[in-house]
């Protein structure tokens, strides 16, 4: 439904984005994630036929999106940042108004407009001026102007920026529906977010890709060491001293959260390949302490994130 090859965008001396090559299969909700600057609002400004590239090639639907930049368009909805609204206008007259720019015919608009009012929770605010609505309620418009011509591909550019705890969960159940019915290429600073919702994620830092995959895969990749989680029945200064002891562990950190009277609790690194997981238990036993707990800590996408970009920048 979406490739990308070889993208690159030029700022004069800067190279916006570098080289980017990924692909999006109908349905698939793809997270786009990156540090401030690393490329991603460009590489969608050109897939939504904004920005020329100054080499490789886009399409979207099957249409390239230099050389059939209006079919295009045709077939994708955009959320950009910072949400396009008239605010003086109502929600219904807004919607029908941008379904009228966007080539919906005039018999069938009534319809479209009072589809995407109910999928997006709008029904009860349609008469109200979009500058008297809560944030929450002008993203939701937003969404839907980009839903309103039906579009084969929705490209979504922090779409739940500023939102707090309550409007967010709504707008990732809106999202999290579209899947399996539209390609959602998702930009995100929310790394949950993106684990919750999104099939696969791209990573791109300082305009180049420098990772593509599941976020279980991405996780299980980037495990250079493990991490388990120890707790023990015993002085916490001296169990730290024994566990540091133990041949393969790299190093060993107070959980403060999970330690009280009673227990300590660590979380161990390990070094890579490292059996100390094995070796644990024996150190621990061998000072006549109770061994309560001990297990593994899988890498979060955060962790994963944060990993990918401070190698690349580390050069």
């Amino acid at each position: 439904m979406i490739e990308v090859e070889d993208l690159s965008k030029q700022y004069g001396p800067h190279l916006g984005i570098d080289g980017i090559s990924f692909t999006a299969e109908k349905g698939e909700i793809l997270g786009f994630l990156g540090p401030n600057g690393a490329g991603k609002t460009t590489t969608m400004r050109i897939l939504t036929c904004y920005l020329q590239p100054t080499r490789g090639r886009a399409r979207v639907a099957g249409f390239d999106c230099f050389e059939e930049s209006m079919e295009v368009r045709r077939r994708i909805g955009y959320l950009p940042e910072n949400v396009p609204l008239y605010k003086d206008m109502k929600v219904a007259e807004y919607l029908s108004f941008v379904a009228g720019i966007k080539g919906v015919e005039a018999k069938a608009l009534k319809q479209r407009v009072g589809r995407v009012m109910d999928d997006c929770g709008l029904a009860g605010v349609s008469g109200r001026l979009i500058e008297e609505l809560s944030k929450g309620y002008k993203q939701r418009v937003g969404l839907a102007q980009s839903l309103v011509n039906d579009p084969e591909v929705l490209v979504l550019d922090e779409p739940t920026i500023g939102l707090d705890p309550n409007q967010i969960r709504g707008i990732r159940e809106l999202i999290r529906e579209l899947a399996g019915q539209r390609t959602v290429i998702l930009s995100t600073h929310i790394l949950p977010e993106v684990s919750m919702i999104c099939g696969r994620v791209v990573i791109v830092n300082k305009g180049k890709l420098v990772a593509i995959d599941t976020p279980d895969n991405l996780a299980r990749q980037m495990q250079r060491s493990s991490t388990v989680f120890v707790r023990v029945a015993g002085p916490a200064d001296e169990v730290a001293r024994v566990l540091r002891e133990v041949e393969g562990v790299h190093q060993v950190e107070l959980d403060h959260s999970s330690t009280s009277d009673e227990a300590a609790a660590f979380l161990v690194t390990l070094a890579e390949e490292s059996s100390a997981t094995h070796k644990i238990p024996p150190a621990i036993v061998a000072q006549n302490w109770d061994l309560l707990e001990i297990r593994s800590v899988e890498a979060s996408l955060e962790d994963v994130f944060v990993q990918l970009v401070t190698k690349e920048e580390a050069p």
